[in-house]
């Protein structure tokens, strides 16, 4: 950030760099109440100047904070260390930051996330395997009543219901998980606010799900408390399964003989490989309804998961069943194409 765009924290409370802790409680509180968006609904400068406030505020409160924000000045948000000094800043001056590890931080904004205690700083989520990755912004909505301190899913999983106010200070995360974490459940630790937690996924998470963190939001001012932080569930792609609904689905593939004549094949579900009966006669694109064994919903009942037929033609056949064949074509009383006879413009 150029030297430029420094914001003056005191200004912007409308303060002297001598103001007392009372002094910055009562002048926030005041500007706060001014420009919260619940009294200037639909005011775009208005919730600008709050966001102003509320930063401000964040930092000048904290008194360890303060501290840094007084002793780097418009240098504080560059203080990533090159060669033992602030980057962009003044070197020597940085024994203040000894408690911050920068050259972990990707950017700026990082550090500024961690500095101000907010989610979503360099720390990521992670698990017993890769870190997860998420995207970090403000909520469209919130609500949900909790589990373990945390709400349940909301959508499908139906646990979460709308109906709380939403906080200014309410955040939102996306949570990634595979269909296997998903499906059986999950624990995953995440770096929310400059602490790590363990965060418990129960079974049937759904893409769009959400988990609500209470009180690991940013902070909200004019309540004087946290938001809530809503972590979203995505699901990785999967080579086999997808969603149609609540239900799974499937593409299975079987030989023109087997669409002819009917079989016994072997399909894949959450539970392991099932044995499917295929009707005689089937056309490709039909599909067959396993009954539940789908996803796990509520209660723990089960979804559907939907076969669908794919009638593949083998590529290179031996001489034996090309024999077989010809004499299936020379035998064969049906016309597939007959209704294609009265097709006139």
């Amino acid at each position: 950030m150029a030297a430029t765009d420094f914001k003056d924290y005191y200004a912007i409370l409308g303060l002297s760099k001598s103001a007392s802790a009372d002094e910055i409680k009562k002048n926030y509180r005041r500007l706060a109440r001014k420009y919260h968006p619940d009294m200037n609904p639909g005011d775009r400068a208005a919730e600008a100047r709050f966001k102003e406030i509320n930063e401000a505020y964040e930092v000048l409160s904290d008194s360890s904070k303060r501290k840094k924000y007084d002793q780097f000045g418009q240098y504080w948000q560059q203080a990533d260390r090159v060669g033992g000094a602030p980057w962009g800043g003044r070197a020597g001056g940085g024994s203040g930051f000894d408690d911050f590890e920068f050259g972990r931080y990707n950017s700026f904004d990082d550090f500024i996330n961690e500095l101000l205690g907010r989610f979503g700083g360099p720390g990521g989520a992670s698990g017993a395997g890769p870190r997860t990755s998420y995207n970090y912004r403000t909520p469209p909505g919130a609500g949900g009543s909790g589990f373990n301190g945390f709400s349940g899913f909301d959508g499908s999983f139906g646990n979460g219901a709308a109906g709380n106010a939403k906080s200014s200070g309410d955040r939102e995360a996306t949570l990634t998980l595979n269909f296997s974490e998903a499906f059986n459940g999950t624990q995953k630790r995440l770096s929310v606010g400059g602490s790590t937690i363990t965060v418990r996924i129960p079974p049937g998470a759904k893409p769009g799900s959400k988990i609500r963190l209470r009180g690991k939001g940013q902070f909200d001012g004019y309540s004087g408390q946290r938001g809530d932080l809503y972590l979203k569930v995505s699901l990785s792609p999967h080579d086999f399964f997808e969603f149609d609904g609540d239900n799974l689905v499937c593409e299975v593939a079987i030989a023109p003989d087997e669409a002819v004549l009917g079989a016994k094949i072997d399909v894949p579900t959450p539970d392991g490989m099932v044995t499917v009966n295929v009707p005689a006669g089937v056309k490709s694109g039909q599909c067959l309804r396993l009954r539940g064994k789908g996803w796990v919903k509520t209660g723990g009942q089960r979804s559907d998961q939907v076969v669908r037929l794919q009638i593949v033609s083998p590529k290179t056949i031996s001489q034996s069943e090309r024999e077989a064949y010809e004499k299936v074509r020379e035998a064969r009383s049906y016309d597939p194409r007959e209704s294609l006879k009265s097709v006139k413009l």
